[in-house]
């Protein structure tokens, strides 16, 4: 089949078209209301630092917490029904939220951040769940692809589209507007096929239990085992360098301090075409070795950017960075897909993402200590150098090339 015949068939999927719709509206709804909270935020601290990351706080922190929580009950509950609750609650928090800001209290659009990123966490396994059950496998690569390159679309113009709707019409239309969009994201997940229902046979567990069976699950399968360490280092390495970005503006490339942003949309341009690229070659490229390579450039692009006082080096090394991303992320959807059971694609899920999370955040963390100690340039080789380490945690797989074995977990 060619890749144009294979492209019309995905799209012909009833599932495809709902979920990559609701996806759209998602998106919108989400750019939206980041950029409208913090600019409203900023406006109201006066640029305090304390009050802006609090907004990270309330986007990232129900993922250490909530994450695992979220693909147990994913494994547990209907997910196209869980989807759409949970698209319908976020808009009623975020309406919520706007009754509480017309009164007067400001404080409360924290809690419209921080209560869909909650829901995000049932929501997402969900739909990983439900790629695994109406995408044939041969095009689960291909839909991460179109998936990662509406993502990649959507840092571009996501702070545009959230900036221009805050500055015209301020932060209430801005939180309303979000709340539309996420009616409108349920309402297309109205059109996914209905859930299957799963025969009531099994011997009743506990939500303990089987959390404890996922966590089982992945120890017992070598592959996820293999790819949840390269998961963390890859987090190790790219949290290590997200702080740091706006020092190898001003400090090695001697720009001002504004050119970040330009810097940064190099990356999101090479996002898109790397999707498209990665969606070209998906049918050709398995992959853990589209995984590998990708990890392989981003370490050498990495080294050459903290090396650099040249601006085109640096900005050639930057898109190269931002081109091999889609690669790396959707190799990773796709193997935990097509390598772990449909009864537990939540839990996988739902432990693969802290791994990769929680080793971000501390190297976050920690970037401004060993950019004190180290210096800039020796702290983009250590993020090469963990870069490389996941390249050699997976290449037993690369080159042994296992056949696909789905562990049976007892209850």
């Amino acid at each position: 089949m060619s890749q144009e015949s294979a492209f019309k068939d995905f799209l012909s999927n009833r599932f495809v078209r709902a979920i990559l719709l609701s996806g759209l509206f998602l998106q919108l709804g989400i750019w939206i209301r980041n950029f409208a909270v913090l600019l409203f935020v900023m406006e109201q601290t006066n640029e305090d630092p304390f009050a802006v990351s609090l907004i990270s706080v309330a986007e990232y922190a129900p993922i250490f917490i909530f994450s695992i929580i979220g693909g147990t009950f994913a494994d547990r509950w209907r997910p196209k029904r869980t989807m759409v609750w949970c698209d319908i609650l976020s808009s009623i928090s975020v309406f919520a939220v706007l009754l509480t800001l017309v009164v007067g209290t400001w404080q409360v659009v924290f809690f419209a951040m921080l209560i869909s990123s909650i829901l995000s966490q049932f929501s997402q396994p969900s739909g990983m769940k439900l790629f695994k059950v109406h995408v044939p496998e041969a095009q689960l690569q291909m839909g991460m692809s179109i998936y990662q390159t509406m993502f990649a679309l959507f840092m571009i113009i996501g702070p545009v589209i959230g900036t221009i709707i805050y500055g015209n019409f301020g932060i209430t239309i801005s939180i309303a507007i979000t709340g539309v969009m996420f009616l409108l994201s349920a309402f297309a997940l109205m059109f996914l096929p209905a859930d299957k229902v799963v025969e009531a046979s099994r011997e009743k567990t506990t939500v303990i239990q089987e959390l404890v069976q996922g966590f089982k699950y992945v120890v017992s399968n070598r592959f996820l085992t293999i790819l949840g360490a390269n998961f963390f280092v890859a987090g190790l390495a790219i949290g290590l360098i997200q702080p740091l970005g706006i020092f190898i503006v001003t400090q090695q490339l001697h720009m001002d301090k504004e050119f970040l942003q330009w810097f940064m949309a190099v990356n999101g341009v090479a996002m898109i075409i790397g999707g498209g690229i990665a969606l070209a070659v998906s049918k050709k490229i398995s992959p853990i070795r589209m995984l590998a390579a990708g990890m392989i450039i981003n370490a050498l692009m990495i080294s050459i950017i903290g090396f650099s006082n040249i601006l085109w080096l640096s900005i050639a090394a930057q898109f190269f960075c931002g081109l091999m991303m889609p690669a790396i992320q959707i190799s990773i959807n796709t193997m935990i897909l097509t390598n772990a059971e449909e009864a537990f694609v939540g839990r996988v899920n739902g432990i693969m993402t802290p791994l990769f999370m929680g080793a971000m955040v501390i190297m976050m963390g920690l970037a401004g200590v060993l950019k004190q100690l180290f210096g800039l340039t020796i702290s983009y080789q250590i993020s090469a150098i963990f870069m490389l380490l996941g390249v050699l945690l997976v290449m037993p797989l690369v080159l042994n090339k296992p056949a696909k074995k789905q562990v049976k977990v007892d209850i």
